[in-house]
């Protein structure tokens, strides 16, 4: 059942209007998400804000007039509140209150899907209560009724910060554990010296609709926040031949909590391992500036920011006047369009071409296998029968650290 939420907002001294409707827009959105009803929004603009009370107190009476008026059963704050905060404003509204973080923590707690996604949750949702616990008050007793007290944990979210303590080092050895294997299978994938492409993106951005087409998968594809939270990977072939492994990861969102952030290290770790970046952007959504600069400085705190980044201006079908992208190399594009996806494939052969190092070899027509190996792992631009020797010439271009270097003979 859907509850109803009455919605806090204050627009900060350094806000302007139209990046603060665009923020409470996403507030919105993201309540929605986790299947609330926004009956009510209550905006207040501050020089700063109140320490105690987050707004003001004649703000708060009047809060307190609509949440009996329209029966809410949730009050959402769009920024962090400190213990205080939280407390103070449940006392006062006797309602259930949580901030934007707590929503967030919410949604990626219904979307986990996997054992690590699942621990990865609980483990960020019991880091962010702990300095809080004290500002839950009667709220905790009632954990697992509605937005804000789902996860995987919430039956074990008692008020004794030595269990949530204990309960934490659990899950982070159970963490570690699952992050090992993770690194085992990366380890193989390196060693096989598979090319590796991630998909990045602001959250909703079209990354899992792309992925699917491209790799012709069944990941959730939904128009709301976060519908894909557990990376996937799967195989594709470049044009020229290049076999590549390419992996959709959980979308990225302004003031991401920084619990989360860290918990979810290791899951954006695949971004890190990358060889190259495929960062999509909803073309269509009017701060799409804003989503691409929230990637791209995400990126930058990963040290991903080196790696070869092609921009995919999506939707463009939803465009109703001429685009201007502002990243360099990009594309716009249509997700669903067939055409699209081969111009992204061959856009990004011709990226990675350009950062390979080029390559002349002779290879004996009886030594199918190294042939085979260089149609596979590089970029082969020309192969020709060379009849006196009986073998092929051939050139191209090969990813500067590979191990088939060794093995060519250069001519």
């Amino acid at each position: 059942m859907e509850e109803k939420v009455l919605l806090i907002v204050v627009q900060h001294q350094d806000q302007d209007d139209e990046r603060f409707h665009y923020s409470l827009d996403e507030l919105q959105s993201l309540t929605e998400t986790a299947k609330g009803n926004v009956m009510k929004i209550i905006t207040q603009k501050r020089d700063r804000i109140h320490s105690a009370l987050y707004l003001g107190d004649g703000k708060l009476q009047e809060i307190e007039q609509y949440v009996e008026e329209l029966d809410i059963d949730l009050v959402i704050s769009n920024d962090e509140l400190t213990a205080s905060q939280l407390r103070n404003i449940a006392d006062r509204l006797q309602v259930r209150t949580i901030d934007r973080s707590q929503l967030i923590l919410d949604i990626f707690a219904q979307r986990a899907n996997t054992k690590e996604g699942k621990l990865q949750v609980e483990l960020a949702q019991l880091q962010y209560m702990l300095p809080r616990l004290h500002g839950q008050g009667h709220g905790l007793s009632r954990l697992g009724g509605g937005i804000g007290t789902r996860g995987p944990g919430e039956t074990k979210l008692e008020s004794d910060r030595r269990h949530i303590r204990r309960r934490i080092d659990d899950i982070k050895k159970k963490l570690e554990t699952v992050v090992n294997q993770r690194n085992q299978y990366r380890k193989r994938r390196k060693a096989n010296k598979a090319f590796q492409i991630a998909i990045v993106g602001y959250t909703n951005a079209g990354k899992s609709t792309f992925f699917n087409r491209i790799t012709k998968s069944q990941s959730l594809e939904e128009n709301q926040l976060f519908a894909t939270l557990d990376p996937m990977s799967r195989s594709i072939q470049l044009p020229c031949g290049l076999d590549a492994i390419i992996t959709d990861t959980v979308g990225f969102i302004q003031d991401l909590p920084t619990t989360l952030i860290a918990a979810f290290r290791s899951t954006l770790e695949e971004v890190t391992e990358a060889d190259f970046i495929l960062h999509v952007v909803d073309a269509s959504h009017p701060d799409h500036q804003q989503h691409q600069a929230t990637v791209n400085q995400l990126l930058t705190e990963l040290e991903a920011d080196k790696l070869p980044i092609l921009t995919v201006y999506n939707k463009k079908d939803l465009l109703s006047e001429d685009f201007i992208p502002s990243a360099y190399p990009s594309l716009t594009i249509s997700a669903y369009d067939p055409i699209d996806h081969r111009r992204v494939l061959a856009k990004m052969e011709d990226i990675i071409t350009e950062e390979w190092e080029g390559y002349q070899t002779f290879v004996p027509a009886s030594n199918g296998k190294l042939l085979q190996q260089l149609n596979h792992n590089t970029i082969i631009e020309e192969q020709t029968f060379n009849e006196g020797m009986e073998g092929y010439d051939i050139q191209g271009h090969i990813a500067p650290e590979h191990p088939l270097k060794y093995q060519m003979k250069e001519q």
